[in-house]
């Protein structure tokens, strides 16, 4: 609105100062003040007036003018003319004045006012042009341009916009709405079936998928994967309690059946059997715990390992308990960056179940390779199959079903050696012995 109205009145300025500039032009140009030709009195009332204030021509209708703006220091007649006629149709002198006036190149002056024509009176824009008439007379033009029809044109629109804008806007929030709405209604879809899923408790359901494959389409895909790695995480959590469970339930059985027979026959107390299921039972608690610390994320402080000692170290620790004999092969010096007391667990495991499957011999080397520091660990017993290669290193799993528990461990040794390598940053995989059993190979990255 405020544009409009400035661009209709800047025209209307225009009008206004292009009429007083044609009547300035013919005064300019010696027309007579009684033979002007004035544009028509109601859309352009004109009015000249001299240096005195004296009307020398107007429209015909126009009978009366208030707001005319300022045009400035009119000039008086010029020296040695006498014009004492005061009727504004006599020109004689102007008629014969030799040459030509000029017409002010200055900006016109602007003002609002009234002008009462015919009886009417409006208002009007007026422009005022001084001009100088051949006979050296300065006179000042009026002309004006009515403002009802820009007034009435930018009413006419105010009215428009008054009743037009609150249907649009109304249209455009239904529109809005219902857009909004149809947009949204798929992550209604995915709030709705995940609170379900909340209440119910079965990880097993899925959110919608919506077709169209944009962000929502994109959250309902990843919201899927999540409640996939939800769901396998709780059904190995619930997994690995059952299997704690049933392996705790062995060794507290056989030692409460012992405790009992004590209790009843001291003198068939078997003690070293007793010692050995606590020990067992102590063993399997520290290995939970480890466990528990590892899914946890527990990372205790690192700082440079040296292979080579850590190798001499634990073979020196297990030396007289050894079933067969362990063969070391450290090639230079290679350094990693762990905890010693994790790392030193991670080739205790291997080499226990080593020695558990060898038949005559267990070999441990440690050298580096580029930018990795391998420690294998090989056995010359059984092997591991080719199908079972990853399943091995998963909790409570035993490939041997012809050993007893007892002998043969709980299952948790290889599963706690690979997640202490990986929280290293390492891999650890099994594959053929060249002396035809299993062989076990820790790659670490070297500091």
């Amino acid at each position: 609105m405020l544009l409009l109205r400035a661009e209709l009145g800047g025209q209307t300025d225009l009008r206004s100062e292009v009429a007083a500039r044609e009547v300035a032009s013919q005064l300019a140009t010696g027309t007579a003040f009684g033979e002007l030709d004035l544009p028509d009195d109601e859309e352009h009332p004109v009015q000249v007036v001299d240096g005195t204030g004296r009307v020398r021509a107007a429209s015909e209708d126009l009978t009366a003018v208030t707001g005319t703006p300022p045009a400035g220091d009119a000039s008086v007649p010029a020296p040695g003319r006498d014009d004492g006629d005061d009727d504004p149709g006599d020109d004689e002198s102007d008629d014969d004045a030799p040459g030509r006036g000029q017409v002010s190149g200055d900006d016109p002056s602007l003002g609002t006012g009234t002008a009462t024509v015919d009886g009417r009176t409006d208002d009007y824009r007026f422009a005022a042009v001084e001009v100088t008439t051949p006979g050296g007379e300065t006179v000042t033009v009026y002309a004006g341009t009515e403002l009802d029809a820009a007034r009435s044109a930018v009413g006419t629109v105010i009215r428009s916009m008054l009743v037009g804008l609150p249907l649009l806007l109304a249209v455009v929030a239904g529109v809005t709405w219902l857009v909004t709405r149809r947009a949204l209604f798929p992550v209604e879809a995915v709030r709705a079936e995940l609170a379900e899923i909340t209440v119910a408790g079965d990880l097993s359901r899925r959110v919608p998928v919506p077709e169209a494959r944009d962000e929502v389409g994109r959250l309902a895909v990843t919201t899927n994967a999540t409640l996939a790695a939800l769901e396998d995480s709780v059904a190995k959590q619930r997994a690995f309690v059952a299997d704690a469970s049933h392996e705790l339930r062995s060794p507290i059985a056989s030692l409460r059946t012992q405790l009992e027979v004590a209790v009843a026959h001291p003198e068939l107390l078997d003690v070293e059997g007793t010692v050995d299921d606590v020990v067992r039972l102590q063993h399997l608690a520290a290995d939970l715990l480890l466990l528990a610390r590892i899914d946890a994320g527990e990372r205790p402080p690192a700082r440079p390992v040296r292979l080579a000692e850590l190798v001499r170290d634990e073979l020196d620790r297990r030396a007289a308990g050894d079933r067969v004999p362990v063969r070391a092969s450290v090639e230079g010096d290679p350094r990693v960056t762990g905890v010693p007391g994790r790392l030193s667990r991670v080739l205790g495991n291997l080499l226990d179940n080593a020695e558990r499957h060898a038949d005559r011999v267990v070999r441990v080397t440690a050298r580096r390779e580029g930018r990795d520091a391998v420690v294998r660990v090989a056995d010359d017993g059984p092997g591991v199959p080719a199908a079972d290669r990853e399943r091995v290193f998963e909790r409570f799993v035993r490939l041997d079903d012809a050993r007893s528990r007892d002998e043969g461990g709980a299952g948790l040794g290889l599963a706690i050696a690979r997640d202490l390598v990986a929280a290293h940053g390492g891999t650890l995989t099994v594959r053929d012995a060249p002396e035809g059993g299993a062989l076990f190979e820790v790659r670490l990255p070297v500091t």
